[in-house]
């Protein structure tokens, strides 16, 4: 049939492509990785050449929305509540725990240190009670100049700065409701705002055949509007995608398993994001490594790099993706590390990119094999109840999101990971590495960790940086007396290296402990307002003492600002 495209909002317009529209072809070897130089900490690896064959996808399907607020009205009317569609459970290689093998907690409770962190400025009700099957919730969010948008499993909304519903929880499967099988519930999602082109998009993964990758992107600045909707067939079951912004694409990671169920690579992806805004033909390139290698850098997953601030990185630089590794984990890992990898893109048409191995980075010893009982994820304890909950940490990957800043002197990518601080006890160790484009000059700057207590254990975290380079990082709080909450840290520019010395502050606490499945997070999301570049959005997960069960999570939303910004 004739593949047609419109670039104005058409009610239900739906271009269904052919299935198996995906092109393979030999990508060109890339040039050789700089040449490592070893330093302290550090282990250089040999050069890898791209480890996969490119492919080149063509969408499945395109479409054009409604605009949101009529969908949002159109499901308020039928009860505005979807259950989450039947997906496989998360898999991975088995992991034995080992023992603590980690660094030992030496800072004390973030209760004993006295520079007060900033307070919430503002929280409010996020997403709440809205799926009658999601664990876990995977919340997550982004800000805008004038609105914020929240996504989970499987429902997103909007609100403005001021905390004011603008649109309603709204199923996602009613946003991508004209491609077949992107409309069902199957979530996985993420939202990003593109403040280079001030657009938002909002993503879910499909966990049935056809496998799809689904993506929306706003006609225009205002999230509540209409969208351009893509899917893309990434061929293989694409668990836990994860996206990041960059000037030349928009970048996305995925573990990936066959219709068998077999785990077959990590996939990393380009989508063609310019031609994606005006509605046009876009195309996507694939890499997927596949497992084999000893040790398997790739780990559990990697993080592409999402944009912040105004400075972009230099022109045609690639964009960074990290892994984690743990020594006692499932991948024969010779040292605890950061594992750093290119996506390099010079074009799409014709295609040209490779995606590169360029070293590991060796870090301070963590532990992330948590010894969780009554099963494997059953780790943290909660107040009121026997039921533990997921600490994630046995997973080798970093939790979204890497968050890239270009500060012109220098510039910078911060992630981190939920460990065991000490023994039986749950911590989330940070990272931030320096000059993560250069192959030669890429380190570690500085590390720490925000440990747990008997008391208090903290994990499912995520951190970002403003424009003065202050940190903070936002995570779950639980403990045997404590019900699960949501708190954050935080370090100025100058404090001393490899600290969070500013006090821990409550940005919500819950009333309530989880009963039922031990499934909590998969992930949060800290982020800078782009209005001024100082203001730090983060939400997060907690429960109530009327709402306890696993699928009667609430979420918080709530912004703060060092003083100093």
């Amino acid at each position: 049939m004739v593949k047609r495209w419109w670039t104005t909002a058409t009610r239900w317009s739906v271009v269904p492509l052919a299935a198996a529209t995906v092109l393979s072809v030999a990508a060109a070897a890339p040039a050789a990785a700089a040449p490592v130089v070893a330093k302290p900490a550090e282990q250089a690896e040999a050069t890898m050449a791209t480890m996969a064959t490119m492919e080149v996808l063509k969408p499945a399907a395109f479409a054009v929305s409604e605009p949101v607020t009529e969908l949002a009205k159109r499901a308020a009317a039928t009860g505005g509540v979807a259950v989450k569609a039947p997906r496989p459970e998360e898999t991975g290689p088995a992991v034995r725990d080992n023992g603590f093998q980690g660094e030992a907690a030496t800072a004390p409770d973030r209760a004993a240190i006295d520079v007060a962190a900033p307070a919430p400025s503002l929280t409010f009700t996020g997403i709440t009670n809205a799926c009658g099957g999601c664990s876990p919730p995977d919340i997550v969010g982004d800000v805008g100049p004038s609105h914020y948008v929240q996504m989970v499993n499987v429902h997103f909304g909007v609100w403005n700065k001021a905390g004011a519903v603008l649109v309603p929880t709204t199923p996602i499967a009613t946003l991508f409701a004209p491609i077949p099988n992107c409309n069902i519930g199957y979530g996985d999602p993420i939202v990003l705002h593109d403040q280079i082109a001030n657009r938002w998009i909002l993503t879910q993964f499909t966990a049935a055949a056809p496998f799809l990758l689904c993506i929306a992107v706003s006609q225009t600045a205002d999230p509540t509007g209409a969208y351009f909707l893509y899917a893309f067939n990434s061929t293989n079951f694409a668990d836990y995608p994860k996206y990041g912004v960059w000037p030349n694409a928009l970048y996305g990671s995925t573990r990936e398993f066959n219709a068998a169920g077999a785990f077959v690579g990590v996939g990393a992806y380009a989508f063609d994001k310019a031609v994606m805004y005006a509605g046009g033909a876009a195309t996507a390139i694939k890499f997927l490594v596949p497992p084999g290698a000893t040790p398997f850098q790739i780990g559990d997953g990697l993080l592409p790099a999402d944009l912040d601030g105004r400075n972009l990185p230099p022109a045609g630089a690639p964009n960074p993706y990290v892994g984690t590794m743990d020594n006692g984990g499932p991948y024969a890992a010779p040292a605890d590390a950061l594992n750093l990898f290119h996506f390099s893109l010079t074009t799409f048409a014709p295609p040209v990119a490779s995606f590169t191995f360029i070293k590991q980075i060796n870090v301070a010893a963590f532990d992330s094999i948590f010894p969780c009982a009554p099963g494997p994820r059953d780790c943290i304890p909660q107040a009121g109840t026997a039921q533990k909950v997921d600490i994630l940490s046995y997973r080798q990957r970093p939790m979204h999101r890497l968050a890239y800043r270009n500060f012109l002197s220098y510039d910078t990518l911060f992630t981190n990971q939920s460990i065991e601080s000490a023994a039986n006890i749950a911590g989330v160790r940070w990272w931030e590495l320096r000059s993560p484009l250069s192959a030669a000059a890429s380190a570690i700057f500085q590390q720490g960790t925000v440990p747990g207590t008997a008391a208090i254990h903290r994990w499912m975290g995520s951190v970002a940086q403003d424009k003065n380079g202050n940190a903070a990082l936002g995570y779950s709080v639980s403990g045997p007396n404590l019900f699960p909450g949501i708190r954050y840290v935080g370090r100025l520019a100058g404090d001393a290296l490899n600290t969070m010395p500013w006090t821990e502050r409550v940005l919500f606490s819950g009333t309530g402990s989880q009963q039922g499945s031990p499934r909590w997070g998969d992930y949060t999301s800290m982020n800078i307002d782009p209005a001024d570049d100082c203001t730090f959005w983060y939400t997060n997960e907690y429960y109530t003492a009327a709402n306890n069960l696993t699928t009667n999570w609430s979420t918080r939303i709530g912004r703060f600002r060092f003083p100093n910004c």
